[in-house]
């Protein structure tokens, strides 16, 4: 199962918070409620992949 790295980032910030390891096959695009420490509080954090 061929894994790649993708950065989290926040939706309302815009800042790249975190790297995390997704199955590359068949998976749709990660969403998930992370902390973003420039606001401080918790938000919703898309997948991006790194440039």
């Amino acid at each position: 199962m061929p894994r790649e790295y993708v950065w989290l980032e926040c939706t309302e910030s815009g800042d790249r918070n975190y790297r995390v390891s997704k199955e590359t096959r068949g998976t749709e695009r990660l969403e998930l409620k992370k902390y973003c420490p420039r606001l401080r509080k918790h938000t919703l954090h898309k997948e991006s992949r790194k440039k």
